[in-house]
Protein backbone atom coordinates (compact mmCIF):
# COMPACT_ATOMS: atom_id res chain seq x y z
CA UNK A 1 0.00 0.00 0.00
CA UNK A 2 1.14 3.65 -0.52
CA UNK A 3 0.59 5.86 2.22
CA UNK A 4 0.82 10.13 2.31
CA UNK A 5 3.51 11.19 5.15
CA UNK A 6 0.84 11.82 7.21
CA UNK A 7 -0.96 8.34 7.68
CA UNK A 8 3.35 7.15 7.99
CA UNK A 9 3.34 9.32 10.90
CA UNK A 10 0.22 8.21 11.98
CA UNK A 11 1.31 4.69 11.79
CA UNK A 12 4.63 5.20 13.09
CA UNK A 13 2.83 7.29 16.32
CA UNK A 14 0.30 4.21 17.15
CA UNK A 15 3.56 1.75 17.10
CA UNK A 16 5.10 3.95 19.90
CA UNK A 17 2.01 4.42 22.15
CA UNK A 18 -1.29 2.99 21.00
CA UNK A 19 -3.03 4.35 23.93
CA UNK A 20 -2.42 7.72 23.04
CA UNK A 21 -5.32 10.03 23.01
CA UNK A 22 -7.29 11.28 19.45
CA UNK A 23 -6.38 14.61 20.47
CA UNK A 24 -2.48 14.05 20.84
CA UNK A 25 -2.16 11.90 18.05
CA UNK A 26 -3.86 14.72 15.86
CA UNK A 27 -1.76 17.26 17.37
CA UNK A 28 1.45 15.24 16.84
CA UNK A 29 0.85 14.35 13.23
CA UNK A 30 -1.19 17.32 11.79
CA UNK A 31 -4.42 16.00 11.29
CA UNK A 32 -8.36 16.78 12.52
CA UNK A 33 -9.27 14.44 15.05
CA UNK A 34 -12.38 13.46 12.93
CA UNK A 35 -9.86 12.71 9.93
CA UNK A 36 -7.74 10.86 11.98
CA UNK A 37 -10.14 8.91 13.90
CA UNK A 38 -11.16 7.57 9.88
CA UNK A 39 -8.16 6.77 9.45
CA UNK A 40 -7.98 4.14 12.40
CA UNK A 41 -11.09 2.73 11.67
CA UNK A 42 -9.40 2.44 7.46
CA UNK A 43 -6.29 1.35 8.98
CA UNK A 44 -8.10 -1.34 11.18
CA UNK A 45 -10.64 -2.68 8.44
CA UNK A 46 -7.43 -3.07 5.92
CA UNK A 47 -5.99 -5.43 8.55
CA UNK A 48 -3.01 -2.91 8.68
CA UNK A 49 -3.57 -1.91 12.87
CA UNK A 50 -3.67 -5.89 13.86
CA UNK A 51 -4.06 -5.31 17.78
CA UNK A 52 -3.14 -2.73 20.29
CA UNK A 53 -1.40 -4.38 23.34
CA UNK A 54 1.00 -3.03 26.41
CA UNK A 55 4.54 -4.40 26.30
CA UNK A 56 5.86 -5.61 29.23
CA UNK A 57 9.15 -5.26 30.91
CA UNK A 58 10.59 -9.37 30.54
CA UNK A 59 12.45 -8.80 33.65
CA UNK A 60 9.83 -7.41 35.87
CA UNK A 61 7.43 -9.87 35.17
CA UNK A 62 9.73 -12.98 36.26
CA UNK A 63 10.52 -14.03 32.00
CA UNK A 64 13.75 -12.43 32.12
CA UNK A 65 15.85 -14.94 30.25
CA UNK A 66 15.84 -14.75 26.35
CA UNK A 67 16.57 -17.89 24.73
CA UNK A 68 16.61 -17.98 20.55
CA UNK A 69 16.46 -21.71 19.92
CA UNK A 70 16.56 -23.23 16.28
CA UNK A 71 14.63 -26.65 15.94
CA UNK A 72 15.19 -29.39 13.37
CA UNK A 73 12.28 -31.77 12.45
CA UNK A 74 12.21 -35.27 12.43
CA UNK A 75 10.19 -35.35 8.79
CA UNK A 76 8.38 -32.08 7.32
CA UNK A 77 5.05 -34.75 6.60
CA UNK A 78 1.84 -32.30 6.93
CA UNK A 79 1.07 -34.12 10.47
CA UNK A 80 4.62 -33.36 11.68
CA UNK A 81 4.11 -29.84 10.67
CA UNK A 82 0.38 -29.72 12.13
CA UNK A 83 1.80 -31.21 15.49
CA UNK A 84 4.70 -28.42 15.90
CA UNK A 85 2.59 -25.70 15.22
CA UNK A 86 0.02 -27.16 17.86
CA UNK A 87 3.18 -27.22 20.19
CA UNK A 88 4.01 -23.39 19.62
CA UNK A 89 0.61 -22.43 20.33
CA UNK A 90 -0.01 -24.21 23.46
CA UNK A 91 3.31 -22.72 24.72
CA UNK A 92 3.09 -18.75 26.05
CA UNK A 93 7.11 -19.00 26.76
CA UNK A 94 7.51 -19.25 23.33
CA UNK A 95 6.90 -15.33 21.65
CA UNK A 96 7.91 -15.90 18.11
CA UNK A 97 8.20 -18.84 15.66
CA UNK A 98 9.72 -18.47 12.39
CA UNK A 99 9.73 -21.05 9.90
CA UNK A 100 13.94 -20.24 8.42
CA UNK A 101 16.41 -21.42 6.31
CA UNK A 102 19.40 -23.21 6.71
CA UNK A 103 20.39 -26.29 8.76
CA UNK A 104 17.26 -25.54 10.82
CA UNK A 105 13.92 -25.91 10.21
CA UNK A 106 12.68 -22.69 12.87
CA UNK A 107 13.85 -20.29 14.74
CA UNK A 108 12.05 -19.82 18.45
CA UNK A 109 12.10 -17.02 20.74
CA UNK A 110 11.60 -17.62 24.22
CA UNK A 111 11.34 -16.40 27.28
CA UNK A 112 11.52 -17.38 30.50
CA UNK A 113 12.26 -17.14 34.08
CA UNK A 114 16.03 -18.41 34.06
CA UNK A 115 18.11 -21.38 32.98
CA UNK A 116 16.84 -23.98 34.98
CA UNK A 117 13.27 -22.80 33.67
CA UNK A 118 14.39 -22.89 30.29
CA UNK A 119 16.27 -26.18 30.69
CA UNK A 120 12.94 -27.67 32.27
CA UNK A 121 11.08 -26.29 29.36
CA UNK A 122 13.13 -27.39 26.59
CA UNK A 123 13.85 -31.45 28.08
CA UNK A 124 9.61 -31.55 28.81
CA UNK A 125 8.23 -29.79 25.59
CA UNK A 126 10.68 -29.06 23.13
CA UNK A 127 12.64 -32.57 23.40
CA UNK A 128 9.70 -34.99 24.44
CA UNK A 129 7.29 -33.91 21.06
CA UNK A 130 7.98 -36.86 18.88
CA UNK A 131 8.25 -34.30 16.31
CA UNK A 132 11.45 -32.39 17.44
CA UNK A 133 15.08 -33.92 16.20
CA UNK A 134 16.81 -31.38 17.75
CA UNK A 135 17.07 -28.12 19.53
CA UNK A 136 19.83 -25.99 19.46
CA UNK A 137 20.17 -22.94 22.08
CA UNK A 138 21.45 -19.13 21.69
CA UNK A 139 21.36 -17.30 25.11
CA UNK A 140 20.81 -13.45 25.21
CA UNK A 141 23.71 -12.04 27.00
CA UNK A 142 21.90 -8.23 26.68
CA UNK A 143 19.60 -6.55 24.43
CA UNK A 144 20.88 -4.02 22.53
CA UNK A 145 17.96 -3.00 20.58
CA UNK A 146 14.37 -4.52 21.48
CA UNK A 147 11.56 -2.81 19.51
CA UNK A 148 8.17 -3.98 18.06
CA UNK A 149 7.95 -0.78 15.38
CA UNK A 150 8.27 -1.31 12.22
CA UNK A 151 10.14 1.08 9.85
CA UNK A 152 7.09 2.82 8.05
Amino acid sequence: MKFSDQEKALLREIQQDSAASLAALADRVGMAQSTLWRKLQEFDAAGIVTARVALLDPAKVGAKLCVFATVSLQDHSEASLAAFSRLVDRHPEILECHAITGTADYMLKIHTADVESYEHFMTHALLRSDVVQAVHSSFSLKALKRTTSLPV
